[in-house]
Order: C-alpha cells, then structure tokens, then sequence
C-alpha cells in the first residue's frame, strides 16, 4: 500500500468518526507487550491527525483517551458500536504459503512427481 492510499484511508477514517461524535463506542486497544485494553466511551472529538474519547472508568468517572487515526489503520485499535465493527481491517497480512504435502509417495503436488521422475 503506498502512501497516497494511506493518507485516502487516513481521511476517509477521520470522515467516518466525523459522523460518530457523541455516540458511544467500544475501543479496543494493543497497548504492546500482548497487553490489550478494552473500553467503552463517548466520542467527544475529531481533529486532523486524532479524536479524542471520553472513557468510562470505575466508580462513576471518566478519562479522556486519544488515538490516532493512523492506530485504526494498522488495526491497533479497533472500534465498534453495538458489537458491530465500524472498519474492516485496512491491511490483510497475505497468508504463508505451505510445502505440498506426500503421502506414502503420493504427491498432491504434481510439480514435485515431475522433478521426481
């Protein structure tokens, strides 16, 4: 994915939560070190290059928590209304290829019963 998709993405993302102010959403986030923080919150805030969430917290209170648009775009962080997604995710790692696999000499890959022969 080159740049200029990225920054289309980046805007389109920024366009969507645009629409989200003042709604409740749930946030899911890879803090590193397989730590993973969920919560749920009210988005107070867009800007330009983050939005900004006012988050739930124990006891009645509440903490504002910003994230970056570019966090969703790699799927660090991840948002949802009702349990439903708002964004699929924006970059799909290409699975591993594996060897074919042989059976008591028969090959499922016809490619190795040609080097073979």
């Amino acid at each position: 994915m080159d740049l200029a998709q990225q920054a289309k993405i980046v805007d389109s993302i920024h366009d969507t939560l645009n629409d989200f102010v003042g709604q409740r959403l749930r946030v899911k986030a890879n803090m590193g070190r397989s730590k993973i923080v969920e919560s749920e919150g009210v988005l107070t805030q867009v800007h330009p290059r983050l939005f900004i969430m006012e988050i739930d917290r124990k006891r009645g209170r509440t903490a504002r928590q910003s994230y970056q648009y570019v966090d969703v775009l790699t799927g660090t962080v991840e948002l949802s209304q009702n349990g439903e997604p708002l964004f699929e995710p924006f970059i799909i790692e290409p699975e591993p290829e594996l060897p074919p696999i042989s059976l008591d000499g028969i090959s499922l890959d016809p490619s190795i019963d040609e080097m073979l022969a």
